[in-house]
């Protein structure tokens, strides 16, 4: 069944905006995080490991190869696309530097914008005035940022290093460069259920954010809460459980914002828990065929 009917996808947006498919293709600009490198904090947060999501080998490569390696995975051959800077936080270093691997990602005549993703206590103004540019110059660009949860409690146990306030002031400069923001956020975090989501569903609204990212929490190899998993400490939601919140957070959402994801998954071995997160599509299909029974996005409203 296909999503594209019931929700505002960012496939939906870019096909309306370019007249044609254009694709996220993940790349990797050897950034870090200042929660890892003692800047901000050590260790991370509690739920990341970035080789989950990114192949060892794509980290080696510079971006022009990535890109080619990735656009020779896909079938399809004729489309567009956005790089998608995903790995750990994407600004932060050296304005110089970010320009350097941004502006590789653009020299392919294919990729029409940007999408970066971040942390809400990393994008100097240097930075923003930069995206600002390409965006000028009739690029697509989205600032993702990782914000999780609006309950600064959460944010603490997850060892997150910046509180809501911090996601609510990068929204407000971003916004004043004119971009669009993306927020991401994670259900099934410690401590929190379907009230804390609604109530953070409804603060990043709030900002009025132009995105959403949205996927469960899930547990992979060589993060903090595996440790706790593995010790019984910690639990994941079931697939039912979350396709009913993701269908209610969406159906709460106004038609025009943007989701660019509903769920996610993770490679194996990596993934240790919840299993269903293996599978890429068993919740896309099954959040579709809920909303086809109770209401497309923004109908709650």
């Amino acid at each position: 069944m296909q999503l594209d009917l019931y929700v505002n996808t960012l496939g939906r947006h870019l096909k309306q905006r370019f007249g044609g498919k254009v694709r996220k293709l993940s790349v990797d600009g050897d950034f870090t995080c200042p929660n890892r490198d003692g800047s901000i904090g050590k260790g991370g947060c509690t739920f990341c490991n970035v080789d989950a999501f990114v192949k060892p080998e794509q980290q080696m490569m510079p971006i022009g190869e990535q890109l080619d390696a990735r656009k020779a995975e896909l079938k399809h051959k004729d489309i567009r696309y956005l790089a998608y800077f995903q790995a750990y936080t994407s600004t932060y270093a050296e304005v110089e530097y970010l320009r350097s691997m941004y502006q590789q990602a653009l020299a392919d005549d294919s990729v029409v914008g940007l999408c970066i993703g971040t942390r809400p206590d990393c994008v100097p103004e240097a930075v923003l005035e930069m995206l600002a540019e390409y965006q000028a110059q009739g690029k697509e660009v989205w600032l993702e940022l990782g914000v999780q949860t609006a309950h600064d409690e959460t944010l603490k146990r997850i060892n997150r290093g910046h509180d809501f306030a911090a996601f609510q002031q990068a929204v407000a400069r971003a916004h004043h460069h004119g971009l669009k923001v993306c927020a991401h956020l994670i259900l099934g975090l410690p401590g929190e259920g379907p009230e804390h989501y609604m109530q953070t569903l409804n603060a990043v609204l709030d900002e009025q954010i132009a995105g959403i990212k949205l996927h469960p929490l899930h547990v992979v190899e060589g993060s903090t809460m595996a440790k706790a998993w593995r010790a019984g400490r910690l639990t994941t939601l079931g697939h039912q459980e979350y396709i009913e919140q993701a269908v209610r957070l969406i159906r709460h959402t106004p038609t025009d914002v943007v989701y660019h994801r509903v769920s996610a998954h993770a490679r194996p071995p990596m993934l240790l828990a919840p299993s269903w997160c293996e599978n890429k599509w068993l919740a896309l299909t099954d959040i579709a065929k809920k909303l086809a029974a109770e209401g497309s996005q923004g109908s709650s409203l």
